[in-house]
Order: structure tokens, then sequence, then C-alpha cells
């Protein structure tokens, strides 16, 4: 019941297998490799979509690479706060709070997780939208003494938090390199920190703690659908390279070729 079945590729496959998925150039059998084609035709938009996945990509993804690396302060959205379904939140928001005590960067992150239906990838929330999100699930800051230096930390640990779970997805999804020579991207994602799962709650009743955090990842796996769920447990202090989460990362029992998949993985650990 460890923690290591998150990484089915150290058990049957050279550490190396997933790295074909972050190459420049695909296999040969690739569609990429057709003239006049940008991205993975898989992974593509279907062509009666008028605009780049507006159905299935939150807002702050689309205006988002404004905020890379030169932040425009004024491109702040003022959409109405809805919930976006894709990834449980409301649209951006990179104007600072009422009383907020210090400045805090608007600068987004681009991750290394491709965007489904795009030849984009995600991009991380600032600083400020960070801080916005707390206050709109009721954290009050002047109940914690943090810092902006603080604020700086916890966006590289959420990042590398996602990171890493993205490295772990990849090492399930090249067990099905096969079916998918362009490799997986990410539709959509949620948490859900209160609903424990099955494995995390087992794991609890044989003494082991709780979960943090939970996540269940979307993957598009070349038109196929697919759900990972991620537990987040505590591992102790930060490192040098902001991470001190351990992940625990495995496709949800959702079909028999998930279920396969676990098998295949749990039977690998155990006899090697």
């Amino acid at each position: 019941m460890g923690l290591s079945a998150s990484s089915p590729a150290a058990a049957g496959q050279s550490p190396n297998a997933p790295k074909h998925h972050h190459t420049a150039s695909p296999p040969s059998e690739c569609p990429m490799h057709q003239e006049k084609m940008s991205g993975c035709p898989m992974h593509m938009k279907t062509p009666d979509r008028r605009t780049e996945n507006t159905d299935d990509v939150p807002a702050h993804q689309e205006r988002a690479y404004e905020f890379v690396a030169c932040p425009v302060t004024s491109g702040a959205s003022q959409v109405k706060d809805d919930i976006d379904p894709s990834n449980m939140m409301p649209p951006p928001n990179q104007q600072p709070s009422p009383d907020q005590p210090f400045p805090l960067s608007t600068v987004r992150e681009e991750s290394s997780i491709p965007r489904a239906h795009s030849d984009k990838k995600w991009v991380y929330p600032s600083e400020q939208m960070f801080w916005n999100a707390m206050l709109r699930k009721g954290w009050r800051w002047k109940d914690d003494d943090i810092t902006g230096e603080d604020m700086t930390n916890i966006i590289k640990i959420h990042n590398q938090n996602n990171e890493q779970a993205w490295k772990e997805i990849l090492k399930w999804e090249a067990l099905h390199a096969g079916e998918c020579p362009c490799g997986p991207s990410l539709m959509r994602f949620g948490g859900k920190a209160k609903e424990y799962s099955p494995r995390a709650r087992i794991r609890s009743w044989m003494g082991y703690e709780l979960p943090f955090d939970r996540h269940d990842w979307i993957v598009d796996r070349c038109g196929k659908e697919v759900r990972y769920v991620i537990d987040y447990y505590d591992g102790g202090a930060v490192d040098k390279n902001y991470q001190f989460t351990i992940l625990d990362v495995r496709p949800a029992f959702d079909s028999l070729s998930a279920v396969w998949d676990r098998m295949k993985v749990a039977w690998w650990r155990w006899t090697s």
C-alpha cells in the first residue's frame, strides 16, 4: 500500500521511458510529421469550433500569456465571478485586494503540461491570483504572519507539485505510447480535498495519515479521456527544489484498461 505505485515505469520499464513525450520530434508514425499541420491532430479541436478550445479551457488560461514573463497589469478581466468547470476556479483576478499589506507579482509561469485541443500549455496562477483565491476561500491574511516572500515560495511549491504530478502521469501513460504516439495532454482538473479516495481511506485504517489534498486530472490520450487520482501527502521539510509533497498518482478504476494497468504494475513491483 505504499506510494510507489505512482511510478510504474520504474518497475517494468526503463526510467527514461517517458522522455519521448518531451522530445521536439515525435515518432515517424505521428501525424505531426504531415505537412502544414501544427500540433498533434489527435489533440486538435474539431473543425466546427469557431474559437480555440472555448468550451473546455478556463478563462484565465485563454488570457494567461498576457502575464507570462512580461505582465500586463491592466489586463485583468472584468467578467462575472462564475466557477469554471474545467478547473473549478473563477475567472482571473490580478487586482490587489482591499487592505493588501504588500504588492504581489502578476507574472505567470508557463508549465510543461500540454493543454488539450491546443498547441499551448497550461499556465500557472500569479502570486496575486493565488492570494485572491485564498481570500475567496475564507482565508484572512491578518490571522497569519505572512510576507511577500512567503507568497513567492507558496507559488513555487504549488508549481513544483503540479510538475511532479504530470511526470508521474507520464510514467503511467508510457504504457500506452503505442496507441498515442503524440503523447497525452491535460483536459481539465479539480480539487477534492475532503473526498478521500478509497485507497487513502484504506491506508488510514492501516495507520497511515490521510492526504492533505486530492486532485482529479482528466487526461486526453489521443481522443480518449482518462481520469487520474492524485493524493497529496506531507513529506516533511521543503527541499531546495521546493518539493515536500509525496504524491500517490494512479489511473482511476473507470475502465478495464485502467484496472489492467494497475494490476500489471502491481505485479511488476511484486516480482521485481
